[in-house]
């Protein structure tokens, strides 16, 4: 079916054009270790007017355009030449966090910076994440790739307040459809966010992300990032605060969660729904999650029995000389690290540093000051007890 267009797409029958010079420092850093991975983003600008995108957080939300910050061979040794990347190990995200990445022209530049990697031989995971329209012929190109592991991540929230996403849900579901209908290496998650309490998580929505999380391998839900720029940007458009307070993590409150598993069901026969992105992506290809989770039991509660064996058959407490090796490579100070049960504890540490540890050694790691709090599972604090 036929979705109108978003006034901002008239780029797309001209080449990207090169970045400013007064682009913002941290977009220009095209590389950046996040949470699920090593992230790889020389394209800037988008259209499609997401009101939580945290482009919001380098003041780029403007730049309907996409720019191209450098070549995507220059990308690609960049990427494959950080400190923190480990060969066939280390997951990759491909224009996560300043562009959408099947954007017309910037998809040629996705593509062009997988078949990079591919040739290369490297089997690295890699999650491209969009909200914008696959079409058959680019699931042609993601299945002719040998040995990257790709997972395409299809993000819908059903939110229909356009002031808050103007994108028609529809797009997903077609998407999700296509994926379905013509992959086979590539593997697919219905990536469901960002759910608001008393906006887009009433049953109709929850049955809605049955229905779609059943075209995919695997689903993943999350909350909404409240940062004070997304919060300003949302009141100047007219949406109320959709939540009292900011936080530096996702807000996703208890009884929300609580609503969200209800309607999923429990058992054999339920669909599966993950709380992390690492863990929807390991299960749809049959492998242990990568982050480790499975060293707080809790968060594996509502992962499906045959998941929860790969992960524990894998689990392994790395050796001291392992962690000091990557304490020392990442700059960290050894005297505040402490292994305990299911986790590493260090301090002082960034996310940078915490994530490319617990990526090469599969081993949860905590920052003191950033305790993982027991069924919290990393989320912010509204909407949760003490």
């Amino acid at each position: 079916m036929p979705f109108p267009e978003p006034p901002n797409l008239a780029y797309a029958t001209s080449s990207l054009r090169p970045a400013p010079s007064d682009l913002d420092p941290a977009l220009r850093d095209v590389v950046e270790y996040r949470k699920s991975g090593l992230s790889l983003n020389h394209i800037v600008g988008c259209p499609l007017d997401c009101g939580y995108c945290v482009r919001h957080l380098f003041g780029n939300y403007e730049m309907k355009r996409p720019h191209l910050v450098m070549p995507d061979a220059d990308a690609v040794d960049r990427l494959t030449a950080h400190p923190y990347f480990v060969r066939d190990k280390t997951p990759i995200q491909i224009f996560n966090r300043a562009t959408d990445p099947f954007l017309p022209r910037v998809k040629d530049h996705l593509f062009a910076t997988l078949q990079l990697l591919d040739r290369q031989g490297f089997k690295n995971h890699v999650l491209v994440i969009t909200r914008w329209k696959i079409m058959e012929a680019d699931v042609a190109r993601l299945e002719a790739l040998c040995n990257l592991k790709v997972t395409v991540l299809v993000t819908w929230s059903g939110i229909t307040d356009p002031r808050i996403e103007p994108i028609d849900s529809g797009v997903a579901s077609e998407t999700l459809r296509t994926l379905q209908s013509s992959k086979r290496r590539t593997r697919s998650v219905l990536y469901w966010r960002p759910i608001v309490a008393g906006l887009n998580d009433d049953r109709a929505r929850i049955e809605q992300a049955q229905h779609l999380a059943q075209l995919a391998d695997a689903c993943v839900f999350t909350g909404l990032f409240h940062r004070e720029e997304i919060r300003d940007y949302l009141r100047s458009a007219g949406v109320s605060d959709l939540y009292d307070d900011v936080a530096r993590r996702k807000i996703l409150p208890q009884d929300l969660e609580r609503r969200i598993l209800d309607g999923f069901g429990t058992g054999e026969n339920a669909i599966p729904l993950f709380r992390k992105t690492s863990c929807a992506v390991a299960y749809a290809h049959g492998l242990p999650d990568y982050n480790g989770h499975y060293g707080i039991p809790a968060i594996c509660d509502i992962c499906p029995a045959a998941q929860v064996g790969r992960c524990s058959d894998a689990h392994r407490n790395p050796s001291r000389t392992e962690i000091e090796r990557w304490i020392h490579r990442v700059g960290l100070n050894p005297d505040g690290t402490v292994m305990a049960s299911g986790h590493l504890t260090v301090t002082g540490s960034t996310e940078q540093q915490r994530y490319a540890i617990q990526h090469a050694t599969g081993f949860q790691v905590h920052d003191r000051s950033h305790p993982h709090l027991e069924g919290r599972h990393g989320r912010a604090e509204q909407g949760w007890g003490t």
